[in-house]
């Protein structure tokens, strides 16, 4: 392709290490950390998360399906990669991509931790871990910082610190310590990241409600829900009149997939136009699709259906992602894919989806 793709979602695997030499010297005795399960390999435990990470999925990119397993990793075993950017630089160039967004992998858990001091503590300890490592392999790597979002007024000394530190973007728990993200509290908040053009971030699996354990049916069906929590998110977003109060605002819906938002955006017009009065909506300027075409961006995989559906969205706000090292991730063989699902697209396309939208979306010079 003319433009190499970007991934506006990729991960890293914390190693052992991350949190106990990155984090404050109170907690370093209950930081997170790796342990050897006898029944299940290596997992990582935090203090104050009764269930336990297992290393197997977050690095299980490339793997045979018929493999994939909660158990029996071992760290020295998993994608170099997921921490060494001197050999994540190989990986990219076996995917055929120019550059990747970063997202945590056992960080998503610590999204909602209970104890915020001790949330604030890792996520400070992740984001100056993770400003080493993108400096490891300069303009492939730009990482989203985690926010604990204890109340509007600490969220923008947050985005201001991850500024000055030189990140492009932030990531937001599904859930903030403060009311809910469409309160106008939060409207200083919204002001300010605007005016600092850093975009918020909304990864699945960082909401209470978004897990694999509770489930209806086959543990399979679990599966189905993940995307559920970044849907309520932005239905909260443009139903609370976030948009409507901040029209530049940038919202980033990361891996929840994209070829359910043409239906999704129809039954958040057909919800306004008929039943706004008895469920108590506001009255809004544009209609719900409007502000969903405008201000929230969606990263996917291989979802066939968003490039099939692309005409029933903005294709100016969906962004390509290789997932890797995680074990949804289309590495290493991202490019046979892409042939396939972009076929019927024109250049035009191609570049905004692969490559342009993210690039513009977060100000990078990647060729």
């Amino acid at each position: 392709m003319p433009k190499r793709p970007i991934s506006a979602d990729s991960h890293i695997t914390e190693p052992p290490n991350l949190y106990i030499d990155y984090i404050e010297a109170k907690y370093k005795d209950t930081a997170p950390h790796v342990v050897d399960d006898p029944d299940r390999g290596e997992v990582y435990v935090i203090e104050g998360i009764k269930n336990s990470i297992p290393m197997s999925l977050v690095a299980a990119a490339g793997k045979d399906p018929s493999t994939l397993s909660t158990r029996g990793a071992k760290f020295e075993e998993l994608h170099r990669g997921g921490w060494d950017p001197k050999a994540r630089a190989a990986d990219q160039d076996r995917d055929g991509v120019a550059a990747e967004i970063i997202y945590p992998s056992v960080g998503m858990v610590l999204c909602n931790h209970e104890d915020l001091d001790y949330k604030r503590a890792c996520f400070d300890a992740y984001n100056r871990w993770l400003k080493d490592f993108c400096e490891g392999l300069p303009n492939r790597l730009f990482g989203m910082p985690q926010l604990v979002m204890e109340t509007p007024e600490k969220g923008i000394e947050e985005v201001r610190k991850a500024k000055e530190m030189g990140f492009k973007g932030v990531m937001l728990p599904g859930e903030p310590g403060h009311e809910d993200y469409h309160h106008t509290d939060y409207d200083s908040f919204y002001e300010a990241v605007v005016e600092m053009e850093m975009p918020l971030s909304f990864h699945i699996l960082t909401s209470k409600k978004d897990n694999l354990r509770d489930y209806r049916g086959p543990k399979i069906n679990a599966f189905q829900t993940i995307i559920r929590g970044n849907q309520d998110i932005i239905g909260t977003f443009i139903f609370g009149g976030v948009f409507e109060r901040h029209p530049n605002l940038k919202l980033v819906c990361v891996e929840a997939d994209a070829g359910w938002a043409p239906h999704f955006m129809y039954r958040m017009d057909h919800a306004y136009k008929r039943h706004r009065y008895w469920l108590k909506c506001d009255e809004m300027a544009k209609l719900p699709s409007e502000y969903f075409r405008e201000n929230v961006y969606m990263t996917f995989q291989d979802d066939w259906t968003a490039f099939q559906l692309r005409d029933h969205m903005n294709v100016e706000r969906l962004m390509w992602a290789n997932d890797f090292p995680h074990s949804d991730a289309t590495w290493p063989h991202s490019q046979e894919m892409l042939a396939e699902h972009t076929a019927d697209m024109t250049q035009w396309e191609k570049d905004r989806i692969l490559h342009e939208n993210v690039s513009e979306l977060y100000g990078l010079s990647v060729q």
